[in-house]
């Protein structure tokens, strides 16, 4: 009987919660309930991290070569699409960079940054199979607690992002992390395609560094927030937890930044005696 009373006390409290949700996304793929999406998340960590690896223990690597250059090439573009779609729905054309609120208006601007948050959250499900790729590859040394943990609670947590608040303020990290994502997916893209081109790719340690700069700029950007005077925002425990994502995100790649290129235990073999070798590339992938 009391489970009974939890559960409907649990059922009033979120059709309480759910009346404050965007209605103009109500009807878009996976946005009904949070429950979808999260049943695709739990599967997707128990696949990377049990499941998977158990499964091609005793078989050989997958070569997918072929398919992750083609993969990789079109997360370039779609990346650049996002870019240019939130440019043109906001942080080009009028946005301040400071107290930008949300608009939930059926204008066609305020329209089409909500959809752009969604393609922006759908796309974080399609980065799943950067794992997976690991996982069929048998490179299970890459699926870190980082890589893990960051494609799992950015789908998730955008989620109600899109729900609640796809607009404003809260949207600048997207924007720069697609545009990290260009960067990184034509890196990855170029490495896929074989030792012909690896011998371009010496550049593996400013990847790291682009990740930083994107952690430090969410942050700081994030920041200014606290110290606004009236500034509407109409969700504020959003811009906390992204805040506070960006925190956790730039302690976790100092701490990589640290074990790989101070102390040298993930140093790529390009890198070594201070050579440039020409296969040499990185074997992390981490966004």
């Amino acid at each position: 009987m009391a489970f009974k009373d939890l559960t409907s006390r649990a059922v009033l409290l979120y059709d309480e919660w759910i009346k404050d949700a965007d209605p103009r996304v109500e009807d878009w793929p996976l946005m009904s309930s949070p429950i979808p999406q999260t049943l695709i998340i739990g599967a997707y960590i128990y696949f990377v991290t049990s499941f998977g690896p158990k499964l091609m223990e005793n078989r050989k690597p997958f070569d997918l070569k072929g398919i992750m250059a083609v993969y990789n090439f079109f997360m370039v573009l779609f990346s650049v699409y996002m870019c240019y779609e939130f440019l043109m729905s906001g942080w080009a054309t009028g946005y301040s960079f400071q107290c930008d609120i949300v608009d939930y208006s059926r204008s066609p601007q305020a329209l089409r940054m909500a959809w752009t948050c969604w393609l922006f959250y759908f796309s974080k499900f399609i980065e799943l199979l950067d794992t997976i790729f690991f996982v069929l590859r048998k490179k299970n040394s890459q699926i870190t607690f980082l890589h893990v943990f960051h494609h799992s609670i950015m789908p998730w947590t955008w989620w109600f992002g899109v729900k609640f608040a796809p607009g404003g303020l809260g949207t600048f990290h997207a924007l720069v992390n697609c545009v990290v994502h260009v960067i990184m997916y034509s890196y990855y893209g170029l490495s896929a395609l074989g030792p012909a081109y690896q011998k371009y790719l010496w550049w593996k340690k400013h990847m790291t560094t682009i990740q930083l700069t994107q952690f430090i700029m969410v942050t700081f950007h994030i920041g200014q927030f606290f110290f606004m005077k009236d500034c509407p925002y109409q969700y504020p425990v959003f811009l906390y937890i992204i805040w506070l994502y960006g925190v956790i995100f730039l302690i976790l790649f100092l701490n990589f930044w640290f074990h790989a290129y101070t102390k040298g235990q993930r140093l790529p073999k390009a890198y070594q005696n201070g050579k440039v070798h020409q296969n040499g590339h990185a074997k992390d992938k981490h966004h």
